[in-house]
């Protein structure tokens, strides 16, 4: 039996499946999540996989789109899950495409966490918004901020800070040092948020940005504490939910 974990995000769909064989893929949300959901499941189908043979647990802000999910599950609950597999005792900072939470975990359950507000800025959005301001991928992004001087962005708003760099623009600042105040711009406010909460000593990044050990250190650096992004952290709340999809279809079976 296969294990599928979807986790339906607002720029990408991550998926995971586990069993008969571990695999993991990705596909872009696109403007619907129905639309998403119907190419993942011909992407399952194509890789051999037996849906109506495998137990699904859907998560994300699309769940509610899979319509041959056996069980929709919290961001939160799964992101957990994906990380206290390995580390029973951590914190997870996710940095998302439209939100950014702190999720505290003891004992492989989670006691606490945190979400952003509803403004963009500190999410991936803000960054994808920005690098595509300064003509740039978002990995060259954060590639041209190592080498840059800050230079402060302080509005909270995303137009409003995007209105700041095409100032920086327009007065012939270097592309590196706007890169390199978008990124820290963004850390200071994800390390804000995380910092509200009692960080554990291990702190995992978990998201599509959590590749880039940069951002990592970033982060790290304003929290006074080591910041490591997860390995398949982009998966983590795809993966949480396979776990937690295994962990139901045994309840199910006792039943």
């Amino acid at each position: 039996m296969n294990y599928i974990g979807i986790d339906i995000g607002s720029t990408a769909a991550k998926i995971a499946v586990i069993g008969d064989e571990n695999f993991f893929f990705v596909l872009p949300t696109g403007w619907s999540s129905i639309e998403t959901t119907k190419q993942i499941r011909k992407e399952l189908e194509n890789r051999g996989v037996d849906i109506e043979k495998s137990y699904t647990v859907s998560t994300g802000y699309g769940r509610a789109a899979v319509d041959f999910a056996n069980k929709e599950i919290t961001e939160i609950t799964c992101h957990a899950a994906g990380c206290a597999d390995t580390t029973p005792n951590c914190t997870v900072i996710d940095v998302g495409g439209q939100d950014t939470k702190t999720i505290l975990i003891d004992g492989g359950m989670v006691s606490d966490f945190l979400m952003n507000d509803k403004c963009s800025a500190g999410t991936g959005k803000f960054i994808e918004v920005m690098a595509n301001r300064l003509g740039l991928e978002i990995d060259d992004l954060f590639h041209l901020a190592e080498t840059g001087q800050v230079l402060p962005i302080s509005s909270l708003c995303t137009v409003f800070a995007e209105s700041e760099i095409i100032n920086y623009i327009g007065a012939g600042k270097k592309r590196e040092d706007i890169a390199a105040g978008v990124i820290d711009s963004v850390a200071a406010k994800v390390s804000t948020l995380a910092g509200r909460l009692p960080l554990s000593d291990t702190i995992w990044l978990t998201g599509g940005l959590s590749h880039i050990d940069f951002f990592a250190e970033q982060i790290g650096n304003k929290l006074g504490k080591k910041v490591v992004g997860k390995e398949h952290g982009k998966f983590a709340g795809a993966y949480g939910a396979a776990l937690l999809a295994k962990k139901n279809a045994a309840k199910e079976a006792i039943k």
